[in-house]
């Protein structure tokens, strides 16, 4: 089910198990250009669902936003074919079997007059015993001042399991929105990640968007850079 988050962009999410933890995903659909949707990082949908996305507008652009946010693009294509895909560099590698209009490979850009994006370069994450680069491109609905991170960040509250806000606390991410610290923990170039960050906190957003964890409404750039002191200080 679509949930409005502010003019022109709403939030559906799901269930999700990680490591047997529930983490849920999320993802984001903004309206641009008098009609047009996009879809950050498609999850599974229902008819409900479905229902409600093609009572606004069509989708016009499927987005995977990082090179592990892709699992779930098919099914998406397959209701939405009109739309086209765009995925970030190394995508096109990754996932052989996906037909991609436009690999992202910029810094960074806009999408119509009211989404901004850029690459969060330097982020790297663990990965079943080695260390991936995310490649992540992270957007910013300047309508609604809102952020859009995927694997770059989490938040996680006392509206999850018991067993995730535990093992939130102990790689810092309880009520923190914060990367994990594993991941901070295995990034080799700061200085590049330094350097994105300070870009991103240039924008003007009071709300982030996570795919994993809650909504961050309040004070959400002070809280990002909280999250990140570890790296600017």
């Amino acid at each position: 089910m679509l949930k409005s988050i502010d003019k022109n962009i709403w939030v559906a999410q799901k269930s999700l198990k990680y490591w047997q933890l529930e983490v849920g995903t999320r993802m984001t659909i903004i309206r641009y250009d008098e009609g047009k949707l996009m879809v950050i990082s498609p999850i599974p949908v229902d008819t409900e669902t479905i229902n409600q996305i093609n009572e606004i507008a069509q989708v016009n652009l499927i987005i995977a936003p990082n090179l592990f946010h892709h699992l779930f693009i098919t099914d998406f294509q397959a209701i939405y074919p009109q739309a086209q895909l765009w995925g970030v560099y190394g995508l096109e590698s990754k996932r052989l079997d996906l037909s991609i209009d436009k690999i992202i490979d910029e810094r960074e850009g806009n999408i119509g007059n009211s989404i901004e994006y850029l690459l969060f370069e330097g982020f790297e994450v663990f990965d079943l015993n080695r260390i991936s680069i995310l490649n992540e491109i992270v957007f910013f609905h300047i309508e609604s001042k809102t952020l859009i991170l995927t694997d770059t960040a989490f938040y996680f509250d006392e509206s999850f399991p018991w067993q995730t806000q535990l093992v939130a606390r102990l790689i810092q991410t309880y009520k923190n929105l914060a990367p994990s610290i594993i991941d901070r923990l295995v990034i080799r170039n700061k200085d590049l990640l330094k350097q994105s960050i300070q870009k991103i906190l240039a924008w003007d957003f009071t709300r982030v968007i996570v795919a994993h964890g809650s909504i961050v409404e309040t004070n959400a750039k002070e809280k990002l850079q909280a999250g990140y002191k570890w790296l600017l200080s």
